[in-house]
């Protein structure tokens, strides 16, 4: 029998759907010039979940996507199984009725030798804040820091749904 028919029975983040990501990130102080693809995200972090709506926006192609992000194991921040699921824009529109956080970006792509990073520079109350992240392709990857990378911030502290829940208070001690 198949195993699919078997295994019915799964937890979130598990399963053949759920992509295992492994995160790293670093705080800068200037936008790389060598980064490039500026792309605008918009995300909603949905109340209550570990739900996120996004819109990706690229002159005027848009992407809608519905995704969750599962840490399997809370003591390794850098670990996500994340499960996406592209939409229409009607799709979209509705789900944008359920109460959520919001977050705005602009993402940019920087290359550095054979690693690549994106950089998301925050908007609205998080104008400032600009982020390295790379995903690695194993935790047993030796990563090359470049001299522009900041302090590590591989932690929930930084992650999107923390960086959209949190307070004001919250927020400027993250920028200080």
């Amino acid at each position: 029998m198949n195993d699919d028919v078997v295994n019915w029975l799964r937890q979130p983040g598990l399963g053949k759907y759920a992509k295992i990501e492994r995160e790293r990130r670093f705080l800068l102080s200037e936008m790389p010039s060598e980064a490039s693809k500026p792309r605008l995200i918009e995300d909603r972090y949905i109340v209550g979940t570990r739900l996120r709506l996004r819109r990706v926006e690229v002159g005027s192609q848009v992407v809608y996507k519905f995704c969750q992000k599962v840490r399997p194991d809370e003591n390794e921040p850098s670990t996500v199984a994340i499960t996406n699921i592209y939409l229409d824009e009607p799709e979209y529109r509705k789900l944008c009725l359920l109460p959520a956080a919001t977050l705005r970006k602009t993402r940019r792509i920087w290359r550095i030798g054979h690693d690549t990073f994106v950089v998301d520079e925050f908007h609205d109350d998080l104008a400032g804040l600009l982020l390295a992240e790379i995903e690695l392709p194993d935790s047993s990857y030796n990563l090359s820091l470049p001299p522009q990378i900041g302090t590590e911030v591989t932690d929930e502290r930084f992650s999107g749904g923390y960086l959209a829940h949190a307070s004001s208070d919250e927020k400027a001690h993250l920028l200080t």
